[in-house]
């Protein structure tokens, strides 16, 4: 056992690599010839914001960055510490720097701590007093100030894919000094494979699941003639029972998750459109919420392309209100896959923008007199209503007058799509634009 690892340290701290060779994944980042590859070799450490998922390797990374430049690692979690905190670290930098020692500052979770706690940070990291190394699970465009994003590069980390995932607990079950070699534990591959399905991504939960099926399969099974003992599926499945899917109702990972979801339905993709549904529920996102983005997609996406997509909608987030979960979610899937095949036509949507733009451009501009009501005898002195036609006084109920501001005449904002229902509504308002065309004509005609 390593003298500097306690025997009671969790299995996933002990195996935290120490050198890039035993750092798995971030191929991107630590290949070589990568960025992070050149950094250590020349053994200059600009400060750094690591953004990535849970157990992708952002603390160790900033470990074995630390230590390539003889740098004091200074770790430091946004949650459970403050500003106080980050004066005393720089006093301690400053003394270290008179004895010609760096500090490297790891701040955990940085995008928890708000605009004056990071401010904090500036000074120091723009005199060079200490090299910054922030992570954080999400989008540090929305959670880090500017001033201090521009002095940091950001580096993207993925999850672990499952040859990473696999290497790291190979170690772990072979490795005699930090691992669990000693412990005579084998894995067959059903498990192993079921184990990495359950980390999803995440090295820390890999470790984690491994080391309680470890404990299980000791208390539960005996040793064959050489002493070991096999780790098997029905063991990963009970160590890993409490699994949960990477999500944060809060953060990026619900935006492009129901991104996901929209743009599945848009493309008239419903294993799309269930899977990102699914995915979401899974994860604890609120049903209701899902519901309210079903009924606006149904009027941006689909509107007069199908009418009924619009009641469908509204009817899920009625069932849902009626049954609760999980039978309610059944009513979810079934509108998803209705707006998923619904001909689309966005043809409010745009209109929508459209007429907004000129309302903003255009300003308050009065209601043309014969549209206005004249209950009043100074109304009609006026000219309030004057020269209104009516058009159920004609036999197909059409009449050829304007309806928007002079300054707009002739403008035209809805413009249906040929798809679906609307298709309808376009060859009926082509007609009517017909038939109301040849009648000015042949009004003219008369005239002359």
């Amino acid at each position: 056992m390593d003298p500097f690892v306690n025997a009671n340290t969790p299995l996933a701290e002990r195996m935290r690599p120490r050198t890039l060779s035993e750092f798995a994944g971030q191929e991107h980042l630590v290949g070589n010839g990568r960025l992070l590859h050149q950094l250590l070799q020349t053994r200059k450490l600009p400060s750094l914001l690591l953004w990535g998922p849970p157990g992708s390797g952002k603390t160790s990374l900033a470990n074995i960055l630390a230590r390539s430049v003889d740098a004091d690692f200074v770790f430091f979690s946004a949650v459970l510490a403050g500003v106080k905190e980050i004066r005393q670290i720089v006093e301690e930098a400053r003394k270290k720097l008179t004895q010609k020692v760096s500090t490297v500052l790891f701040v955990d979770e940085i995008h928890r701590f708000n605009k004056s706690q990071q401010d904090a940070f500036l000074p120091h990291v723009e005199s060079g007093l200490i090299t910054l190394i922030g992570a954080t699970t999400e989008n540090p465009s929305f959670n880090v100030i500017a001033p201090l994003l521009s002095r940091c590069q950001t580096l993207v980390l993925e999850p672990l894919a499952p040859e990473h995932l696999r290497t790291i607990i190979t170690r772990a079950l072979t490795g005699r000094e930090r691992g669990l070699g000693l412990s005579k534990l084998t894995i067959d591959d059903e498990a192993l494979a079921a184990l990495i399905g359950a980390a999803d991504g995440d090295s820390r939960r890999a470790l984690n699941f491994l080391e309680t099926a470890a404990l299980l399969t000791l208390e539960s099974s005996q040793p064959d003639q050489e002493g070991s003992r096999v780790i098997t599926a029905d063991i990963v499945a009970e160590a890993g029972q409490n699994k949960a899917l990477r999500y944060d109702p809060d953060g990026e990972e619900h935006y492009n998750q129901i991104s996901a979801l929209h743009k599945s339905l848009r493309d008239s993709d419903p294993d799309g459109a269930i899977y990102w549904l699914s995915r979401m529920l899974e994860a604890g996102e609120d049903p209701l919420y899902i519901a309210r983005r079903l009924i606006r997609f149904a009027s941006e996406d689909i509107g007069n392309a199908d009418p009924h997509a619009l009641q469908v909608a509204l009817n899920c987030r009625e069932a849902f209100h009626l049954l609760g979960s999980p039978e309610g979610e059944l009513a979810l899937l079934q509108s998803a896959v209705y707006l998923a095949t619904a001909p689309k036509s966005n043809a409010l949507y745009a209109a929508s923008h459209k007429v907004r733009r000129d309302i903003r451009k255009t300003g308050s501009l009065p209601v043309p007199l014969h549209l206005r009501n004249a209950p009043t005898g100074l109304m009609k002195e006026l000219g309030y209503g004057h020269g209104y036609r009516y058009a159920h006084d004609n036999p197909d109920a059409l009449v050829d007058q304007e309806h928007l501001p002079s300054e707009l005449k002739g403008q035209t904002y809805y413009e249906p799509s040929t798809r679906g229902y609307e298709a309808i509504v376009r060859d009926r308002l082509l007609k009517w634009r017909k038939i109301l065309k040849q009648r000015a004509h042949d009004h003219e005609q008369n005239k002359s």
